[in-house]
């Protein structure tokens, strides 16, 4: 007696194959039953509602909002000029005389400013109130033209 040619999985695989076939034939038939061609254009017409849901009924008038054009922003609004003062005072926080470099705390914003000895017109030690102008440098902004305030 011969054996049949057909493995279990070949049988499994044809019966997902004819089962894929007949559930694309069933939703091809129901597509078509379902179809109604010659819809009205009102048929046919989604709404959204005053929360942004879809709706097929047409909105109520009386919420309607009135929208003016001119209050609507489509880039970023300029940046309006701030004026800074020129001159600004703070606190040496930090000098290394040796290596010429340090910080000064501005007392507007008290962010530590870093200022250069090339930058000073006279001798600066810590504590000191100087005065003192900023400018941005390499890594951040500079104090420029310090001056110790008395």
């Amino acid at each position: 007696m011969a054996r049949s040619t057909e493995t279990f999985n070949k049988k499994e695989r044809e019966k997902k194959r004819q089962k894929k076939s007949q559930d694309k034939k069933e939703k091809a038939l129901d597509r078509k039953a379902s179809a109604t061609k010659g819809k009205s254009l009102e048929d046919m017409m989604a709404y959204i509602d005053e929360y942004g849901n879809i709706t097929s009924t047409p909105p109520d008038p009386s919420r309607k909002l009135k929208v003016n054009s001119q209050d609507i922003q489509i880039a970023v609004p300029k940046q309006e000029n701030i004026v800074e003062d020129i001159v600004r005072t703070g606190i040496v926080a930090f000098f290394n005389e040796a290596k010429g470099y340090g910080f000064i705390k501005d007392m507007q914003t008290q962010e530590s400013i870093f200022v250069h000895a090339n930058s000073l017109s006279e001798p600066i030690k810590e504590n000191n109130k100087v005065t003192f102008e900023v400018e941005p440098g390499q890594k951040g902004p500079t104090a420029v033209r310090v001056k110790i305030s008395r």
